[in-house]
């Protein structure tokens, strides 16, 4: 009985209710994570600015591994939730053990990038020989090697959240999170007896912090019931899973992965003019982060109630979620933009800026963070396009607004007005990302969701 109660909460509690109780722990576990790369860098910046400038030229690498842990996290989500909407458990359960085997592939990936490429990355934004250039190197070589853990942790989590548990997901993060955050001045500035590790000691913490996390997720799926059942011993993969998975997953990865390839090419673009620039920008996306960090998590909270519903065929119960979200999105990123055009010196003092780093930085938190209120509108409409299996949409989103969009127009910019003016590329590009945004929320709404039955229960 408990178990068919927690099932069919998704098409029974009233919808906003049910969204708070699912979002709230991935709201407040992403803000603490968010706070947590806001205070690793605040350390970092501790000990020089090329200190700080070395981790944000490997900044996009992490992102990158995110990028495939979280797009494959998504795709698993999307179908269980699916899955269990339609009532098809064996397929929910397959799905789930899938999902670890593709996070143990995932990490092979960043294991060969960190044994073999972080020289030839790290060399196209410092020669080789400099502080920067050893620091990034360093850095990036051990997050790579380091992070089997997060790819397995970020699959347990995603499993969980599919099934309504946002409770689970939430302790590993918060885990993680406070473990980094109590031993990044520990090794970066040697306290207890231990060497003065640096920039590395950052990277250590990191990955310490992400062992923490995915030991909480494990004891989490060994303990207790669950709605799904990871089997693996005895697994056999299904390629058709495996290709479900991925029909909302490898757009997901690959739309998350732009930020990464967009933000290694305008890095570029940047440090042309000034390496203080590129610091500015790594700094942007870690403060900006405090900001989309709870809407992402209210989409994680929305995304399997969506995906529940559509696969009930429920058009109120779907839309109804969207809606919601959308309310609480606009109103977070509508306070961010507050802060970020009234006290830009504030929060680019955490990081000890330079009066070169102030001239630089206050114009750009400035003039990027227009952008926040329209990028609500595009995380929510995306994540009803990944719910209901077409996250080829949010894809094609992303690839407009971020390599159409911000990329050429930094390029074009920067030789108009120089490196404040490039900061528009910004606003400018998510405009255009709203607009075909709106175009494929008509589409999807006109072709499938419309035709959906109304169920009142």
């Amino acid at each position: 009985m408990e178990e068919k109660e927690r099932v069919n909460k998704m098409g029974s509690m009233p919808v906003r209710k049910l969204l708070f109780n699912m979002a709230w722990p991935a709201i407040l576990s992403m803000t603490i994570n968010s706070l947590y790369n806001i205070v690793d860098s605040i350390f970092v910046a501790q000990v020089s600015e090329d200190a700080l400038t070395a981790v944000s030229i490997v900044t996009p690498v992490q992102m990158l591994i995110i990028a495939l842990s979280v797009g494959s996290g998504v795709g698993i989500n999307s179908l269980i939730a699916r899955r269990l909407g339609a009532r098809r458990q064996a397929e929910a359960d397959q799905a789930a053990s899938t999902g670890i085997f593709i996070g143990i592939l995932n990490y092979l990936v960043f294991l060969f990038i960190g044994l073999f490429l972080t020289k030839p990355f790290v060399i196209n934004y410092a020669e080789q020989g400099t502080y920067i250039f050893e620091a990034g190197c360093q850095y990036l070589s051990i997050v790579c090697i380091g992070s089997v853990f997060i790819n397995i942790q970020v699959v347990i989590e995603k499993i969980l959240q599919s099934t309504g548990n946002m409770v689970g997901p939430m302790a590993c993060s918060l885990t993680g999170a406070a473990v980094n955050i109590i031993l990044d001045p520990v090794l970066i500035f040697g306290w207890f007896g231990l060497p003065e590790m640096g920039v590395a000691g950052a990277a250590i913490a990191t990955v310490i912090g992400q062992l923490a996390g995915l030991c909480v997720g494990i004891t989490i799926m060994l303990r207790g019931e669950h709605l799904v059942e990871v089997k693996l011993r005895g697994f056999k993969l299904d390629w058709r899973i495996v290709a479900d998975i991925y029909k909302v997953g490898l757009p997901s990865i690959v739309m998350q992965s732009i930020a990464s390839v967009m933000t290694i090419c305008y890095n570029a673009i940047l440090v042309v003019y000034s390496t203080t620039a590129v610091a500015v920008l790594g700094i942007y996306f870690k403060i900006q982060s405090f900001v989309f960090m709870p809407v992402f998590g209210l989409n994680q909270g929305a995304m399997p109630i969506m995906g529940y519903n559509y696969g009930a065929r429920d058009r109120k119960r779907l839309m109804d979620t969207y809606k919601e979200a959308m309310k609480f999105a606009v109103l977070v990123m509508g306070l961010g933009l507050i802060l970020f055009q009234t006290a830009p010196n504030h929060l680019l003092g955490m990081f000890d800026a330079s009066p070169e780093m102030l001239e630089i930085g206050v114009p750009a938190l400035r003039i990027i963070s227009i952008c926040f209120l329209p990028a609500a509108f595009g995380i929510i409409t995306g994540t009803l396009f990944q719910a209901t299996g077409h996250g080829v949409y949010s894809l094609f989103i992303s690839v407009t607004r971020q390599l159409i969009g911000i990329l050429p127009l930094a390029y074009i910019l920067i030789r108009i007005g120089g490196v404040t003016l490039s900061w528009a590329s910004f606003p400018l590009a998510e405009l255009l990302g709203v607009s075909f945004s709106v175009i494929m929320l008509r589409r999807l709404y006109t072709r499938e969701i419309v035709t959906l039955d109304e169920k009142q229960i």
